[in-house]
């Protein structure tokens, strides 16, 4: 009967195995949550950033067509091609300064914006 009895023991496990076994599941969840959790920030940062390349890139192609457009255009009202071009540059040029003055409210607060709000929602 004894012999009985020390077998059983055995194949119990006592209440402090118990929690640590429940302990380590709940540290391996925990881990694997917040795996999970890094992909999905990954994810979203990358799919916000490839979407924005793309949105770019086609305002870019649109915006290089208008300009050809406008420069001929004004190259044709006054007689020669060229002068449209030099105009659409100055006008590119006075926009550049502007936006490197204003710099940091027109692109880098709303890029940072943008990308803080991924990371935490």
């Amino acid at each position: 009967m004894s012999g009985d009895k020390i077998n059983n023991m055995e194949n119990n496990p006592t209440s402090v195995e118990v929690l640590f076994n429940k302990l380590k599941d709940y540290i391996e969840t925990t881990i694997d949550l917040y795996k999970l959790k890094g992909i999905n920030k990954v994810s979203g940062l990358l799919s916000t950033i490839i979407v924005s390349v793309i949105l770019i890139l086609l305002l870019f192609l649109m915006l290089v067509c208008i300009t050809i457009g406008l420069a001929l255009l004004i190259g044709m009202w006054l007689g020669h091609a060229f002068w449209g071009f030099f105009i659409m540059a100055a006008i590119y040029i006075i926009i550049g300064l502007v936006m490197y003055k204003s710099k940091n409210k027109l692109l880098k607060e709303p890029i940072s914006n943008t990308l803080i709000k991924e990371l935490v929602d």
